[in-house]
C-alpha cells in the first residue's frame, strides 16, 4: 500500500481546525445579522418591543465593534458582512451626535433683529426634598432661563419653587405635578388630561416681547416592564393636540419617559422637531448619576434653535435641559 501523498490529503489536525473556522464564521455572521436587525426594528415594531429596540439603539455600537473585531480571523468572503452592523448603527444613531450648528441657519431666517427665548426644564424627582428643588430652580434661573418648567413636583417642591422663582418669574401656572414659571405673561393656560385620570401636562401661550409661542409642559406616565399603555396613550393624545394647534411657534418640553426614537413619540416628531445637542452627544438625561438614556426632551416648530444642552441641577435623578431659540421676525 502506497503511503498517502501529504500534498493532496489534509492531516487530521487540519480538518478540525477548518471546521472550527467555519463555525466561527457562522456565529460571527449570525451576530452581525442580529445587531443589524436591532438597529432598524424600532422603525417597524410598536409597544414594548419598539420601546426596547429604541432604548438600545445608541448602545449598539458596542456589539457592532465586537463584530468588527472578528474580522482578522474571519474568512475573506465573510469580512465585508461584519462591517454592516457598524454601518447600520452609523445610519440610524450616529447622526444624533452631530452638534447643533447655529452658523448653518440662513441669515435671511435668523438675523440680528430676532429675539431670543431660553427654556429650561427638569424632572425634580418627587421626594428628593424641598432643598433639592430649590437648588434646581435657582440653578436654572442662573442659566438665564426665560421660562422654567418643573415636573414631578410634590407639595414641598412646589412651595420651594414658588419661593425661589416667584420674584424673577412673576407669571406662573401649576397643575398637579407640572409647573411653569415665566418672565413673560402667560395666557390661554389649560390643563391637559390626555386620556389619564389626572393632569400631567399643561399648555400656555408665552407672550414674549418678540412673539407669542405655545408651550406644552409634559410629565409623561412612567414605563415599567409590561406596563406602558398609559404613557403611549398620553403621548398619542398629546400629538393629536399639537397637530390640531395652528400656532406658528410651539415648544413641547419636559419628561416624556421615552427615548427620541421610541415609536410612541412618532406623532410628536411629525408635528415638531428636536434640536441636536450643542455638543456631540446623545444628550442622555437619566439616571443623573450615570446617564444611559435621553427621556427628557424639547421639541419645537417656528423657532431657530441656538442651544440645547443637559446640565446638573439639584439632587434629582434627572439632568435638566436648557434650550435657547431665536424668534424669527
Amino acid at each position: 500500500m502506497n503511503p498517502p501523498n501529504p500534498s493532496v490529503a489534509s492531516t487530521p489536525e487540519d480538518r478540525p481546525r477548518s471546521s472550527r473556522l467555519r463555525l466561527r464564521d457562522r456565529v460571527a455572521l449570525g451576530c452581525a445579522a442580529a445587531v443589524t436587525a436591532a438597529a432598524f426594528l424600532h422603525l417597524v415594531l410598536t409597544g414594548p418591543a419598539g420601546t426596547f429596540f429604541a432604548i438600545i439603539l445608541p448602545w449598539l455600537w458596542v456589539p457592532a465593534l465586537l463584530c468588527l473585531g472578528c474580522m482578522p480571523w474571519a474568512r475573506r468572503r465573510a469580512r465585508a458582512a461584519l462591517l454592516v452592523p457598524l454601518l447600520a448603527w452609523g445610519l440610524m444613531a450616529a447622526p444624533a451626535l452631530i452638534p447643533l450648528q447655529s452658523s448653518s441657519v440662513p441669515q435671511a431666517q435668523g438675523g440680528a433683529d430676532d429675539g431670543r427665548i431660553t427654556v429650561a426644564s427638569q424632572n425634580v424627582h418627587a421626594g428628593s426634598g424641598a432643598d433639592s428643588t430649590a437648588r434646581a430652580a435657582s440653578a436654572l434661573a442662573e442659566r438665564g432661563a426665560d421660562v422654567v418648567v418643573l415636573v414631578e413636583l410634590d407639595d414641598a417642591g412646589r412651595s420651594a419653587a414658588r419661593e425661589v422663582l416667584g420674584e424673577r418669574y412673576p407669571h406662573a401656572y401649576t397643575v398637579g405635578t407640572v409647573g411653569i414659571w415665566s418672565r413673560y405673561p402667560l395666557s390661554n393656560t389649560r390643563a391637559l388630561g390626555l386620556g389619564l385620570g389626572w393632569k400631567r401636562a399643561v399648555a400656555a401661550d408665552v407672550e414674549a416681547p418678540d412673539g407669542t409661542l405655545t408651550l406644552y409642559a409634559v410629565h409623561a406616565a412612567s414605563v415599567r416592564p409590561g406596563e406602558q399603555g398609559a404613557r403611549d396613550e398620553m403621548l398619542r393624545d398629546l400629538s393629536q393636540v399639537i397637530a390640531k394647534d395652528d400656532a406658528p411657534r410651539a415648544v413641547a418640553v419636559g419628561d416624556f419617559n421615552a427615548v427620541a426614537q421610541d415609536p410612541a413619540l412618532a406623532g410628536i416628531r411629525a408635528a415638531l422637531s428636536e434640536p441636536a445637542q450643542s455638543t456631540p452627544s446623545f444628550g442622555f438625561s437619566w439616571p443623573a448619576g450615570l446617564p444611559l438614556a435621553r427621556i427628557d426632551h424639547v421639541f419645537q416648530r417656528g423657532l431657530l434653535p441656538r442651544e440645547n444642552t443637559m446640565v446638573r441641577a439639584g439632587d434629582s435623578d434627572h439632568l435638566a435641559l436648557v434650550a435657547s431659540f431665536d424668534i424669527p421676525q
